[in-house]
């Protein structure tokens, strides 16, 4: 089954379980509030949809996201305030769909081809996977126009590790695919005639498991790594145990038994 739902600035589409959301809006994918506000919606709508099972974030072509749209940011600085209220609206609506990303209980894997920088990256570090092509590119570039890239570090300080992360923020530098996946901020690299084939195939299969086992495992993960160990175990043990104690599992557990 193949539905599809667009808009100028996202296109939907569910297959197989998997929801893809494509980001509209021109070459560069810029998030505007209103873009940010449409994926905010569709993030709840695939919350509530028990036949979505998987999440996929992409920009096509060569700028995956080229982070907040400067040029409605220009605009607002003619406001009395300078820009602060609305400035404050967008940034809280931007940390609202990044959590939701990786704190959502569908699995969410972000599908890069070129460019993801600032923000657009910020949306790559919150998905719980990102698979890449070999001409993928990555960047904070705040420092470049006197700020700063602290909330794109928020996520991307959650994947890689602080001197890598501050590097990225500090230097304003671009970083091939192959940094990335060496420091972790990616899954797999691979050439570009096969990533969409990569992702579909991922993401389709990850679609046909146990969904509550799956999403009790993604939040089980994101709760316990931000405690000290002990903490940790106890956490993991409570969910292991509704793991083992779930009936589908035990179904599936009586029919290997049969079978057996």
């Amino acid at each position: 089954m193949n539905q599809m739902r667009e808009t100028p600035l996202l296109g939907q589409s569910i297959r197989d379980g998997v929801l893809t959301l494509t980001l509209g809006a021109g070459r560069a994918h810029a998030l505007s509030l209103e873009m940010l506000c449409s994926l905010n919606d569709a993030l709840d709508v695939a919350e509530k949809d028990d036949g979505i099972k998987v999440i996929v974030a992409y920009g096509p072509g060569s700028i995956f996201c080229a982070g907040h749209d400067l040029k409605e940011i220009s605009r607002h600085r003619q406001d009395p305030d300078q820009g602060r209220a609305y400035l404050t609206q967008l940034i809280d609506q931007c940390s609202v769909v990044m959590t939701r990303l990786t704190k959502g209980s569908k699995p969410t894997l972000a599908m890069v081809e070129g460019i993801a920088t600032a923000a657009g990256l910020q949306m790559v570090a919150a998905c719980d996977l990102a698979f890449v092509s070999t001409q993928a590119r990555f960047c904070l570039p705040g420092v470049h126009n006197g700020g700063f890239c602290s909330t794109p570090a928020v996520a991307v300080g959650r994947v890689l590790s602080r001197k890598h992360a501050l590097e990225m923020a500090m230097s304003g530098a671009t970083y091939d695919a192959d940094w990335a996946l060496d420091v972790g901020l990616v899954n797999r690299v691979v050439a570009p005639e096969a990533l969409q084939e990569l992702v579909h195939d991922f993401a389709r299969t990850l679609a046909q498991r146990h969904a509550p086992a799956v999403s009790l495992g993604k939040q089980t993960f994101y709760e316990q790594i931000e405690h000290p160990l002990e903490t940790a175990y106890e956490i993991a043990g409570a969910a292991m145990l509704d793991h083992f104690l779930d009936p589908t599992r035990i179904e599936i557990e009586r029919q290997s038994w049969a079978k057996g």
